[in-house]
């Protein structure tokens, strides 16, 4: 078959390979003419920026008050998974007599306790902090490193305050230690630049 009288028919009917009808140039960047099936130009369309709407006069990154949100749900999952598992490891060695149905029903019940208990322990630590975190940083009108900080040495003084002084202390050491390595960890960068700069 020649393939110069040859016509492709499709959906929208015939044309032709090379049809100069379908070679329609997009142009980009500022100041250039316009696309004819946009009617705006291109380039403002998409310039490799966040794809979130931010509204006028807002910084760009998420504050301490949306993030609470996400982190108090993650806090949750986490501890209802850890719980899950930490039950599956204790109704494994408590249920080694038992066998059938009554196993399985001890072992889900276990692993049902567990995974309730700790999921409500992290989560109420998480929305503790997240509290004290926005308190913190609405009070001093500044969100840095001192916020986490002091939000998470309260949450463990708070969480552990009716357990006695002396747990009240290891509580707020375990969270200034954690709020610690946190910050440390979220400022490697800063800090690699740092060391470099003092060499």
């Amino acid at each position: 078959m020649d393939q110069q009288n040859f016509q492709s028919s499709g959906l929208f009917g015939s044309y032709l390979p090379g049809e100069p009808s379908l070679n329609v140039s997009v142009p980009s960047g500022a100041g250039t003419s316009i696309s004819p099936y946009l009617n705006v130009d291109p380039y403002y369309l998409n310039q490799g920026g966040p794809q979130f709407i931010v509204p006028t006069g807002q910084a760009r990154a998420r504050g301490r008050f949306e993030l609470a949100f996400s982190q108090i749900g993650s806090s949750v999952m986490a501890g209802a998974i850890y719980g899950a598992l930490n039950g599956t490891r204790i109704s494994a060695r408590e249920t080694k007599e038992l066998s059938g149905k009554v196993r399985v029903s001890q072992m889900l019940n276990l692993v049902t306790k567990q995974g309730a208990s700790s999921a409500n322990s992290i989560g109420v630590i998480a929305l503790m902090y997240s509290i004290m975190g926005l308190g913190l940083s609405w009070g001093r009108g500044t969100e840095d490193e001192l916020n986490t900080l002091g939000a998470a040495t309260a949450t463990g003084l708070l969480y552990k305050s009716s357990a006695g002084v002396k747990k009240m202390a290891k509580g707020g050491a375990v969270g200034l230690a954690l709020a610690s390595a946190w910050c440390l960890w979220q400022n490697r960068d800063k800090l690699k630049s740092f060391h470099v700069q003092s060499l």
